[in-house]
């Protein structure tokens, strides 16, 4: 049995990090009903779609489908919406109305600027989350633009993540008061929160506001990558003394005068020694030196690579689902594992029964056309 065993979900269908949320769960044992508006089609088996109990459309503008989507909410524990804020009200499936049929339920709210403020109703993606929460400005090298993280920072760092943590906070509360509540996560609040350590190093007067010369942004000579002989990248990160110095032993310059490791008018003199030195062999001859110390040097590998590297494989990092490759779930636990589970399985009128959905009541509106995508038992 997984944690999240018995706890049900309803997952109002969106893209990006309300999906992502939903895996979370499901990868933790949550039963999720996803809900689509009918006409649009299922969402595609997106890695992140992963674990579903299946998908229901619905058509949201008959009054028959938002009374089923409502009737699925009584019984749930907790829903998931990434709309902007106002389109749940519109539909009849406002917080509002959601905890009064169900007081205990838990109202997860997923956007990028929040249900406030002066940017709530606008369009937005990941990369405009975090340029306003000041992280974007980071991710750069000295001199040079900022480059968006991927979308990992807002939508799923910041975001999912988030959200993911606010719905636990409050199915545990819950479960102690019988009250439920909603869930406001904003990407811009949660990847602000992400930076709570260069804050906090900033108010030391430990971080500059230039970025790429710091001790994390590849101002630091001992925390950067490097181009090997075969145009391929090492990663660097060797902070503490003890490992610098295992990280110059193998280079084959701990007896040469070098600048030291702090000194930071010495940092360029020492990025383009190493610079010199790492671009003498390949990638592999370079892991196979330090795969053994201390010296916080990797290979830097694409995904394929990874899913093949021998720590990823000694820990089932990745999975082979539905024959492909896919992250594994995270984090471990010792008693109830998680896992990552292939497609997302077939709504029955039997299955949606165990929900508190009438078999003969759902052929009738099967048969109207207010729901679809559901099979026969």
């Amino acid at each position: 049995m997984a944690a999240l065993s018995g706890i049900k979900v309803v997952e109002l269908a969106g893209i990006g990090p309300g999906p992502f949320t939903g895996m979370m769960l499901a990868d933790a044992g949550a039963e999720i009903i996803r809900v689509d508006r009918i006409g649009t089609g299922a969402m595609p088996h997106l890695v992140v779609g992963r674990g579903r109990l299946g998908g229901i459309e619905v058509d949201l503008k008959h009054p028959e489908g938002t009374e089923t989507v409502l009737r699925l909410i009584e019984s749930a524990d907790v829903l998931i919406e990434g709309f902007r804020p106002g389109v749940t009200e519109r539909l009849g499936l406002g917080p509002d109305v959601c905890l009064a049929r169900n007081p205990r339920l838990v109202y997860a709210r997923m956007t990028g600027w929040g249900q406030d403020g002066p940017l709530a109703p606008r369009a937005g993606h990941d990369i405009n989350y975090i340029s306003i929460s000041g992280v974007l400005h980071s991710f750069a090298r000295a001199g040079e633009r900022p480059v968006p993280p991927l979308n990992l920072v807002g939508d799923y760092g910041g975001g999912a993540m988030f959200c993911a943590f606010g719905i636990l906070a409050g199915v545990i509360e819950a479960q102690r008061s019988g009250k439920g509540q909603v869930v406001d996560a904003a990407m811009t609040d949660g990847s602000a929160v992400l930076s709570a350590f260069i804050h906090g190093m900033r108010g030391i007067g430990g971080w500059a506001d230039e970025p790429g010369t710091n001790l994390l942004d590849t101002g630091a000579p001992f925390y950067d990558v490097y181009v090997t002989a075969d145009d391929k990248f090492l990663a660097v990160g060797c902070i503490e003394p003890q490992f610098y110095a295992q990280f110059l032993a193998g280079l084959g310059l701990d007896g040469e005068d070098l600048p030291g490791q702090m000194d930071r008018p010495g940092w360029p003199a020492l990025k383009a020694r190493f610079t010199e030195v790492l671009g003498s062999r390949t990638r592999d001859e370079w892991t196979a030196v330090f795969q053994d110390t201390d010296a916080c040097v990797t290979p830097v590998l694409n995904w394929d690579e990874a899913a093949a590297h021998p720590h990823n494989k000694a820990r089932g990092t990745y999975a082979a689902t539905d024959g492909g490759v896919q992250p594994e779930a995270a984090p471990r636990f010792s008693r109830t594992p998680s896992k990552a589970e292939g497609a997302p399985g077939t709504l029955t009128p039997g299955l949606l029964a165990g929900w508190g959905l009438d078999p003969a009541h759902v052929a009738k509106l099967r048969e109207a056309g207010v729901l679809s995508g559901i099979a026969d038992d």
